[in-house]
């Protein structure tokens, strides 16, 4: 790769990683950048998923502000996710490549939606509430974010879209803190992923081959990416960070209808 390739790369890492910090699906910016320089699908797959690593730890911590209060919530849904990845990654191992391929679409297009409804479900929910204190999480939140996982595990992209709308609907908190909550939940998942694709490409279990240079520049780029990121997903009043989540997870879904 030239060196204005491998910038570009970098500037790719660090699109992605304000996507990802506001939304997600930053992966359909990495993903298809080093197909179109000559990676190979199989190592531009798991370098980019490994690069995408720290931008994942770097929009949480950007968002920490909004983690405040949540912290019995993140640990409970971490392990959630901790579970999840872990399933999802070891399908990744035994399944065929394709074998969630069909059902993505619809996933996504789910998560779109119950993103634009969530607040309006959610309204009916607390006025039919009684008392004073707002509704407690709902009883299904750990095992649809185990669930969650389990696909980030398999299949990455747009993982946070989905995130998002399992805590829309399954808490009663503004679509900021889901967000920076969402963060740390996609890097658990990410990070477990990351893990075994090392631990198998190490191992000589599998032809695929880690391209540590451009996981290092996708890093670099994600972890100053996701910090913007964060910066400017604070200042979104929350009807325009709904809608560019709205915007991204719709643009997902047309990249994998396609495709």
């Amino acid at each position: 790769m030239t060196v204005w390739e491998l910038v570009a790369v970098a500037f790719a890492g660090g699109a992605a990683g304000f996507i990802n910090a506001v939304a997600g699906s930053g992966t359909l910016v990495t993903f298809p950048t080093l197909l179109a320089f000559g990676v190979p699908p199989v190592t531009a797959n798991v370098s980019n998923n490994i690069g995408l690593v720290p931008g994942s730890v770097s929009g949480a911590i950007g968002w920490r502000r909004e983690l405040r209060g949540q912290r019995a919530r993140t640990i409970r849904l971490a392990s959630a996710s901790a579970v999840g990845g872990t399933i999802g990654a070891v399908l990744l191992l035994v399944l065929p490549e394709d074998a969630f391929s069909a059902i993505v679409p619809a996933l996504i297009g789910l998560g779109v939606v119950l993103v634009a409804l969530g607040p309006r479900i959610n309204r009916r929910v607390a006025a039919a509430a009684s008392g004073d204190e707002p509704p407690a999480d709902r009883w299904w939140l750990w095992p649809a974010t185990s669930a969650a996982g389990v696909y980030g595990g398999y299949f990455g992209a747009a993982q946070g879209i989905i995130l998002i709308a399992v805590l829309g609907l399954g808490t009663h908190d503004t679509v900021h803190r889901n967000n920076a909550l969402k963060n740390v939940l996609s890097g658990i998942v990410n990070g477990i992923a990351a893990v075994v694709f090392i631990i198998v490409v190490a191992g000589g279990w599998t032809d695929a081959e880690i391209d540590w240079v451009l996981v290092g520049l996708i890093a670099f780029g994600s972890i100053v990416g996701a910090q913007v990121g964060a910066r400017v997903g604070r200042r979104m009043p929350a009807a325009l960070m709904r809608g560019f989540i709205i915007v991204v997870g719709l643009t997902a879904l047309v990249v994998f209808l396609v495709r």
